[in-house]
Parts: structure tokens; C-alpha cells; sequence
């Protein structure tokens, strides 16, 4: 998304006219979730991507016609049907709504669009809410309030209550950068966009572990930092793709950081003491995600000595270890698959179910379709 903002900040202090369109609400099985964005030029030509096929196509032309012929934003429902499914190539049948939006104001959108990318950079989080529904309330299609986490407050949604209740809620999902579709009580609609830092994560210990994690955590978008108190662990050149690496204590590294609920920490340290010196650390701080590599007798062990320091149960509730999915993992790297699976299920409050298909439902296939294997 961010080269998304960086085309627009771009076009912006060109004085060039864009448009943006946005999923801004999906049911069923589709190509793009809500936040997918495209930025499409005055020539046409396109950045980002809302899944291809003749659905990206029929926006690209609505786009154009606003664009060309001055309208203002709409919002536009689309039915992925078998049909359409089939001739792109795509296994979908949901539906998908999009905001497009001509983006003319360049002063008021430049703002916005700079401050999104200040939070990529790690300046203060920000929160868009733009208006997709209007009927019978205040406001239009489009209107857009700018949220900073700073306390600064531009634009509007036309109503001051509904701005007002758009940032409360905005303070609340833009510590981890969640988007939400909010239907307000006067009848109102609007779609809410929240941009933070990346993702982070904090890896103690520069050993085998650390070394398969860092690349794959990065190629997941995190930003990367190790900290390990020997300088032959913690350097650029084992870490080529660390955002950087420190070399210090366990708990004094930590403290370098500004840790918060979207940052994850993982202990794999060389020993025991360190491990328990880590945790300890770590349990002091906001993140939203500790993990610890180690036996279950071991963290017996360390839970027993960090209730008598302090640690409060519910705190030890949250910490993840033994750490990892149960994927059967015995290599690092495939240990680091296990512990990137977990992060990312933690951060996306998902339950880590599979995805296939039920064999009831295989079972009532066969069924219909009859053991021959003909044609129902």
C-alpha cells in the first residue's frame, strides 16, 4: 500500500488529478479484501491492483469517466458470477463494493496521503474515514476526516458526532492498522482506514533460530531487529536483512525500542539465564506478541520465578511458549515457519483451523454425483 501513497503524494505536488478506488466491503470468496486500493492515472494507467480480471476492468473505466467528466465519488457494487469467475480465471463467488473516489483537493489529500506514509516510516499513526453512504443524513459520498494519533483532526464526515465517534473509533484500530466498514446508527456509512509502522519484530538471540526467522519475517513485511550481547551474533552480515542489529544485554537492547501491541518478541537466547532474563523483560513491555523457545519443564520453571518478581498471571496467559504452531517443525527453518504462522494468527485473531474443505461435504459430492463419477 505504501507505493500507493507515495504515487499519490507524487501526483499531488504535480497538481495531477488520480483517482482512488477502494474495496471497501466483500461477502463470499473474492480476489481482494477490503483495503485493496488502485490508483489510476488521467492516462489511464494504473498502480495497485483490485484482483484483475473484468471487475478491475469496470472500475477502471468508471474511474476514467468520473475522472474525465468531473463526477464526484460513488460507490460501486459488483456480484462476482460463475460466469465472470470462469473467464478470469478465478474460483469466486462473493460480492465486492468499491469506493471510487477522483481525488482533485490536492491540499487536503496531500496531507493525508503525506501522513500515511510518515506512519510507514514510524511517525504517529493515522486513520482515514471517508463517507460511502449518505441517504437521508448529512453529508457526501466521499467526504473524508483525517485522523492523526497525534490529536490533530482535519476534514469531515459531515456530521460532528459521526466524526467524533469515527475517531474514538479510529484511536482503537490504529495501533495495528485495521481497516473496518462502520455502519453508524443515524444511517450512515463509512469505511475506515488505519496506517501504523509495520508490523515489528524483536528477535533475542542471534543463533540458528533468529537467523531462519529474520528473512522469512521480512519477506512477511516486519520490520526485523536482533539483539544478542556477542557482536559475532548480532551484525549486518549475519543479519543481511534486519532493519539492524544491536549489540547489548538482553534487557538494556529491549529498552531501546518503542514496543507496542504490534510488535512481537521472541526469545531464543544461547541459555537458560539469558532466556529468563529475556522473558522477563519482554513481560514488562506492551507487545502484542511474546514467544519463548524452550521445554515445557523449563517454562515451568521460568513462570515460577516471574510470579514471585511480580509478573502477573494474566500477563504469563499471553506469553506464547513453548512457542510456535504444532507443525511437526524440527529444522529452524521449519521452526521459524511455526513461530511466523503463530505471529501472524495472534495478530489477526485467527483460531488456525484448516481451510479445506469438511469431508462431509466431499462425502455429498460423491454422493450427488454417484459412484460412476458421472456427471450430475
Amino acid at each position: 500500500m505504501e507505493h500507493i501513497f507515495r504515487e499519490a503524494s507524487k501526483l499531488l505536488a504535480q497538481g495531477e488529478p488520480f483517482v482512488l478506488a477502494t474495496v471497501v466491503r466483500t461477502t463470499g470468496s473474492t480476489p481482494q479484501k477490503a483495503g485493496a486500493k488502485i490508483l489510476i492515472r488521467a492516462d489511464g494507467s494504473a498502480v495497485g491492483t483490485l484482483g484483475g480480471g473484468c471487475v478491475e476492468a469496470s472500475v477502471l473505466f468508471l474511474a476514467a469517466t468520473l475522472l474525465h467528466e468531473g463526477g464526484g465519488a460513488q460507490l460501486h457494487s459488483c456480484q462476482l458470477t460463475d460466469e465472470m469467475a470462469a473467464q478470469d480465471g478465478l474460483v469466486c463467488g462473493g460480492g465486492m463494493d468499491f469506493l471510487i473516489d477522483p481525488i482533485r483537493h490536492t491540499e487536503e489529500y496531500l496531507g493525508a496521503s503525506q501522513s500515511v506514509l510518515d506512519a510507514y516510516k514510524g511517525g504517529e499513526a493515522v486513520a482515514i474515514a471517508t463517507l460511502v453512504k449518505s441517504a437521508a443524513v448529512k453529508g457526501t459520498v466521499g467526504d473524508r476526516l483525517i485522523v492523526r494519533m497525534g490529536g490533530k483532526i482535519s476534514g469531515t464526515l459531515g456530521d460532528d458526532e459521526r466524526d467524533e465517534r469515527a475517531a474514538a473509533r479510529s484511536r482503537e484500530l490504529a495501533p495495528l492498522g485495521k481497516h473496518e466498514y462502520v455502519v453508524g446508527h443515524d444511517g450512515s456509512e463509512y469505511f475506515l482506514e488505519t496506517y501504523t509502522t509495520p508490523s515489528t519484530l524483536v528477535i533475542l538471540g542471534g543463533g540458528h533460530i533468529g537467523t531462519a526467522l529474520a528473512p522469512l519475517a521480512t519477506t512477511l513485511g516486519f520490520r526485523v531487529f536482533v539483539i544478542d550481547d556477542r557482536p559475532e551474533f548480532a551484525n549486518p552480515q549475519r543479519f543481511p536483512s534486519a532493519d539492524k542489529t544491536i549489540v547489548s544485554g538482553f534487557e538494556q537492547g529491549l529498552a531501546q525500542f518503542a514496543v507496542d501491541r504490534n510488535t512481537a518478541i521472541v526469545i531464543a537466547t544461547r541459555g537458560h539465564k539469558s532466556d529468563d532474563v529475556a522473558l522477563q523483560a519482554a513481560c514488562q513491555t506492551a507487545a502484542g506478541y511474546v514467544g519463548m523457545i524452550g521445554s515445557k519443564r523449563k517454562v515451568i520453571l521460568f513462570y515460577g520465578n516471574l510470579l514471585r518478581q511480580g509478573v502477573s498471571r494474566e500477563r504469563l496467559r499471553t506469553v506464547r511458549t513453548p512457542i510456535g504452531l504444532d507443525l511437526g517443525a524440527r529444522t529452524p527453518e521449519e521452526i521459524a515457519v511455526s513461530i511466523m504462522a503463530e505471529i501472524l494468527a495472534v495478530r489477526n485473531n485467527a483460531g488456525c483451523l484448516p481451510l479445506k474443505i469438511a469431508d462431509a461435504q466431499i462425502d455429498r459430492l460423491a454422493e450427488k454425483i454417484g459412484e460412476s463419477g458421472a456427471d450430475a
